[in-house]
C-alpha cells in the first residue's frame, strides 16, 4: 500500500484540484490511502477533504504548528510500506503513472526515498518559471547523484516507511528546511533515487507573492543555519 499524506491549512481553494485526481478507481489500482492531516483550517478545507473520502488527522493540541508535525502525525497513522508526503497546492501531472512508476523505484531493496520533477503548473506557468523549475530540478539531481548530500523538495518527497520510522519522522522543532534535513538523514541509511520523468506540478502563489530573489534567498540562508547550527 502507497499512503499519500497532504498537510493542509485553510487550502479550500486549491486541495480540490489534488484529492480529485484520487479517483476510486486509481485508489484501487494501485492500492492507495489519502490522509489529510490539518493544521487547524477555519475555512472549508475539512469539508472538502471529507466530500472526497481521505481520511483526516488533525493537529495533537500539543504539537508544534509547523509543516514537519503535520507530516508526521499523518504518517505515524499511515498503514502504507511507502508515504508520499504532497503539498495541498500541488498536483501530479500523471497520477496514473506517478504510483506504478514510484511502486516499482521503491521495490528495490538499497532505496529508501526518491524524489520527483518539480514544474509551475502549466496554466499559470511564464517563461522565467521554466527556467527556475529547470535550475532547482538540476540542483537537487546534482546534490542526490553526486554530491550525495540528500535533497528532495518537500513538495513531493517519497519515503519508505521503515526508514521514516527508522529515524523518527520529520523534526518538529524546525520550521523550515524539515525536507532538507530529512532528506540529509535518509542518504545516510540508503540511497535516493530522482525519478525525473514523473512531475508534480506546483502552485506559483509563493513565487508571485515573493518574487523569486526572495525565494532563493531564504532558501539559501535556511541552509546555510541548518548546516552550521542543525
Amino acid at each position: 500500500m502507497i499512503s499519500v499524506i497532504i498537510p493542509t491549512l485553510n487550502e479550500e481553494k486549491l486541495l480540490p484540484r489534488l484529492l480529485g485526481q484520487f479517483t476510486a478507481d486509481l485508489k484501487q489500482r494501485f492500492n492507495l490511502e489519502v490522509i489529510v492531516t490539518d493544521g487547524g483550517s477555519t475555512d472549508k478545507t475539512l469539508a472538502i477533504a471529507k466530500k472526497y473520502k481521505a481520511h483526516i488527522v488533525t493537529k495533537r493540541p500539543d504539537a508544534p504548528q509547523t509543516i514537519a508535525g503535520g507530516r508526521n502525525s499523518g504518517a505515524w497513522q499511515a498503514r502504507g510500506d511507502v508515504l508520499v508526503f504532497i503539498d495541498s497546492d500541488n498536483f501530479f501531472a500523471d497520477p496514473g503513472y506517478f504510483f506504478p512508476r514510484v511502486k516499482e523505484v521503491m521495490r528495490r531493496q538499497d532505496v529508501v526515498a526518491a524524489t520527483v520533477k518539480v514544474q509551475v503548473d502549466p496554466a499559470e506557468q511564464r517563461w522565467y518559471d521554466r527556467f527556475w523549475s529547470a535550475f532547482f530540478n538540476w540542483l537537487f539531481f546534482l546534490e542526490n547523484k553526486i554530491a550525495g548530500a540528500g535533497m528532495g523538495r518537500g513538495n513531493c518527497q517519497i519515503i519508505k516507511t521503515s526508514a521514516f520510522r527508522q529515524l523518527g519522522g520529520y523534526n518538529e522543532k524546525l520550521v523550515s528546511a524539515e525536507d532538507y534535513d530529512m532528506f540529509h538523514r535518509l542518504i545516510k541509511i540508503g540511497k535516493i533515487v530522482n525519478i525525473p520523468e514523473v512531475v508534480v506540478y506546483e502552485s506559483p502563489r509563493r513565487f508571485r507573492k515573493l518574487g523569486y530573489a526572495k525565494v532563493i534567498w531564504l532558501w539559501a540562508w535556511n541552509s546555510i543555519v541548518f548546516f552550521f547550527t542543525g
